[in-house]
């Protein structure tokens, strides 16, 4: 069993807050979290018709009936009316304590919102980070590029292209499209794709618009709505006011390189190393390692990266108040020194804001490493 490091997030949380809310892509472990985090906790599954009209007889009641020893309600968003029935319960009886979950964060977190202010801890379950992993990462690379974090596929052995198949027909071919009630299916399926393309690259809606055939506003729709069921996220542009002119495109990045590979037709973590974009997987990975480090200590974003008219581009830079530090990744396995020009450069225009300047890249010699990648090495620049 793999212990995840929000773990300890979500229990502390618990004791001060009278509901926590964990959002998440689907079968990123969620419910097994749950499960471990809060064992004396009661636990029913809103997927479940029969949980949803036992619940529909009298919500206050069944709420009241479970939330003085604890409860968790898993995949909470299917039913939005119990939220305000949250609110009385827990206003009404400060010791009752909820655990909710949710894979569609635009449906939960606008409820949560509206009902649950002040009430409620939100935190954010992905996948599994390289930390998570430990000693079941192995040492290649490609490997991990392929598998990405999925717990099934490392804690069950299970093929990646198996798992991440199913989450594709299962969820984004159906639920996704459901949601947004997209009747031609071969667009939407060219859209995605086109968006494991362009991963690591800043989002041209226009450019996207003309290729799948759709308008640019469907576009930002369906860019917006797999954004929200935690498949996509966007890495906002640098924006401080340096005197030069900045990009203002947000990057994409999916939340799992796993599904990456699926959506590019990659079978084999033996096909990566040759493939066209495995730079560009391999920076989605990297960046994915610095988001999962955020969320599993219950901290917000903070990441952006940095480019130019000039096309200089720094791949992350990390705000801490007005400080940052800069991050260039490569996926060369050696390291060269030309790496670090635009770090410099960025130095030049922060000064001693800029605390940290780094080079991750996909080296071989043993050199610290901040976020415990176990192949993937970084250098002071």
């Amino acid at each position: 069993m793999i212990i995840r490091e929000l773990h300890s997030e979500v229990t502390r949380l618990s004791q001060s807050f009278r509901v926590v809310a964990i959002t998440g892509p689907r079968q990123s472990g969620k419910t097994t979290l749950c499960k471990m985090a809060f064992p004396n906790y009661v636990y029913f599954n809103l997927d479940r018709v029969d949980v949803v009209e036992e619940i529909e007889k009298s919500p206050e009641d069944f709420l009241k009936q479970y939330g003085k020893n604890g409860v968790v309600l898993d995949e909470v968003q299917n039913y939005p009316s119990l939220f305000p029935y949250i609110k009385v319960v827990v206003d009404e009886n400060p010791d009752y304590r909820f655990v909710l979950t949710g894979s569609s964060n635009f449906l939960l977190l606008a409820k949560i919102t509206e009902s649950l202010a002040g009430r409620v801890a939100l935190t954010t379950l992905l996948p599994l980070s390289l930390s998570e992993l430990g000693e079941h990462a192995g040492g290649k690379t490609d490997d991990l590029l392929f598998k990405g974090g999925y717990p099934a596929i490392w804690s069950d052995n299970i093929l990646p292209q198996d798992i991440v198949g199913n989450y594709y027909n299962t969820y984004i071919e159906r639920d996704v499209r459901q949601i947004i009630n997209i009747k031609d299916r071969s667009k939407f399926q060219i859209f995605i794709r086109l968006c494991a393309g362009r991963t690591g690259s800043e989002f041209n809606a226009s450019a996207l618009s003309n290729e799948v055939g759709v308008s640019y506003l469907t576009i930002q729709e369906w860019l917006s709505v797999l954004e929200a069921s935690y498949v996509i996220f966007r890495l906002p542009p640098f924006f401080k006011n340096i005197g030069k002119r900045l990009v203002k495109t947000p990057k994409i990045y999916f939340y799992d390189t796993a599904l990456v590979c699926f959506l590019l037709g990659i079978e084999k973590a033996e096909q990566l190393k040759t493939h066209p974009l495995y730079g560009a997987i391999f920076e989605n990975y990297v960046v994915l390692e610095f988001l999962k480090k955020r969320f599993n200590t219950g901290k917000t974003n903070n990441l952006s990266f940095y480019r130019d008219k000039s096309q200089r581009e720094i791949d992350l830079v990390q705000e801490f108040g007005n400080e940052y530090h800069a991050y260039e990744i490569k996926s060369a396995t050696s390291f060269h020194s030309d790496f670090t020009n635009n770090l410099e450069y960025l130095k030049n225009l922060l000064g001693d804001r800029l605390l940290s300047t780094k080079v991750i890249f996909d080296g071989t010699v043993e050199l610290k490493t901040i976020i415990n990648f176990r192949n993937i090495h970084l250098i002071d620049s």
